[in-house]
């Protein structure tokens, strides 16, 4: 009798362990500075019985493509101009749960070290992602280097310039490739995460960055079937929390910056 209780009392408290597991959230992220804070989330949630699974991406295309077709639920590392602009080239009806932070968009080069020194036919290099391009271009009229033809485009290609004074020529590649050619251009225009990923500090590197004021926050992003769950608002509760805050202001330096 004391074993069939023994075994009965067993049972029933891995029966309770089970229905007490935690719920698993899978969340795209690409590795600087977004795996870095959701990694300081991740304890956050274990306590409120979410366990967080971060899946690393070093692209912008698939992270999205994963969470649209529900084998990832959630993912950090865009902004809303470059989700917009997925949205209505694929077809899909992401949305943003929660803004967490800006990076400051910058132009490098280790051929001139001021951007007053760019010669006549200099050669730029930026994304070839329609918001990208458009912010990379949008800061580089912003410093009087060239004038577009809608001077708020944020979805602007070098097709749409207007004037370009100095005869600079544009080269055009994928957001992760650009830290690549810096050796090779003159002026180098470079997402923050990939910049920080190749060793450079915006706040002393950028020849020309984009202000604390920048429209172009961080936003996690999920699908209107999963954002209001309970899993995905602990975590944006988490992402937006005291504890993340600190972090982002004394790991980044200004890099990075809280939105929040």
């Amino acid at each position: 009798m004391k074993k069939v209780l023994l075994f009965t009392a067993l049972a029933a408290a891995l029966t309770a362990g089970l229905a007490q597991a935690n719920e698993k959230l899978v969340v795209a992220a690409t590795p600087i500075p977004h795996a870095e804070i959701l990694e300081v989330v991740k304890p956050i949630l274990a306590k409120e019985g979410v366990d967080l699974d971060i899946k690393v991406f070093t692209d912008y295309v698939q992270p999205n493509v994963q969470v649209a077709e529900k084998r990832l639920d959630a993912n950090y590392f865009q902004t809303l101009p470059y989700l917009q602009n997925f949205n209505e080239g694929k077809g899909t009806n992401l949305v943003t749960v929660v803004g967490v932070h800006v990076e400051p968009f910058g132009g490098y080069s280790k051929k001139v070290k001021d951007i007053k020194d760019l010669k006549d036919g200099a050669t730029i290099a930026i994304p070839n992602e329609g918001s990208n391009s458009g912010r990379a271009l949008l800061l580089l009229q912003k410093n009087g280097l060239i004038e577009l033809k809608d001077p708020s485009n944020a979805l602007a290609t070098p097709k749409d310039i207007a004037k370009n004074p100095h005869n600079f020529k544009f080269k055009e590649l994928e957001s992760a490739l650009l830290p690549r050619v810096l050796d090779q251009v003159d002026l180098d225009m470079i997402n923050t995460n990939y910049a920080l990923e190749a060793g450079l500090n915006p706040a002393k590197d950028a020849l020309i960055i984009e202000d604390a004021k920048s429209p172009y926050v961080n936003f996690l992003v999920a699908r209107p079937d999963n954002k209001d769950s309970d899993a995905i608002q602990k975590l944006s509760k988490a992402l937006t929390s005291p504890e993340v805050k600190a972090f982002i202001e004394k790991k980044y330096n200004g890099a990075v910056v809280p939105a929040f």
